[in-house]
Order: C-alpha cells, then sequence, then structure tokens
C-alpha cells in the first residue's frame, strides 16, 4: 500500500475519532431534562376547576392539582411551581 493512500485514511480516521469524542463530551455535559426539575415553571391547562383541586393538563397528560392561591376556571393556564407525589402545585399565569 502506498502512501497516497495510509496518508489520507489516517487523517480521515484521526477526524471521525475527534468528531465522536466531541459528541460524547457535550452529550455529558448538557444538563438532564427529565424527571421532576422539567416540570418547574411550565404551563399547564385547567382540566377541572381549580378550587382549590382539579385535573390540569401538561403535556397530553392529565394530572391532579392545586392552586396555590385563588382559584382556576377550566380552560385558563397555570404555571407548575412543585410536584409532591403525584399531585401538581400550580398558581396563576400572571398577566403582564
Amino acid at each position: 500500500m502506498s502512501w497516497y493512500w495510509i496518508v489520507p485514511l489516517i487523517i480521515i480516521t484521526v477526524l471521525v475519532i475527534i468528531f465522536v469524542v466531541n459528541q460524547v463530551v457535550s452529550a455529558h455535559l448538557r444538563q438532564a431534562a427529565t424527571g421532576k426539575e422539567e416540570l418547574y415553571g411550565k404551563k399547564a391547562l385547567v382540566k377541572t376547576p381549580l378550587n382549590p383541586e382539579g385535573k390540569v393538563l401538561y403535556d397530553g397528560e392529565i394530572w391532579a392539582a392545586r392552586i396555590e392561591n385563588g382559584s382556576a376556571e377550566v380552560g385558563q393556564e397555570v404555571v407548575i411551581v412543585r410536584l409532591e407525589g403525584l399531585k401538581l402545585y400550580v398558581k396563576m399565569e400572571r398577566s403582564e
């Protein structure tokens, strides 16, 4: 085999290895967006009146919810502030 084939193959192999290592390192540095931490600050749609407890729709799933202040009617959007067990605690979205 001549150097005309060996050098380009070595260069291509090194570039592929650099690319793969770069992708692996960046994947490890990214913060995971799963679990209950993902829910905080997200909006949910009220499905049954929250006075103070009811149901909300978040990401295609119906959740038991409790509003922290006041009440919310069907169709309003609320913001998720915490999760305890399988119950979302929400508050009214601010109108600015």
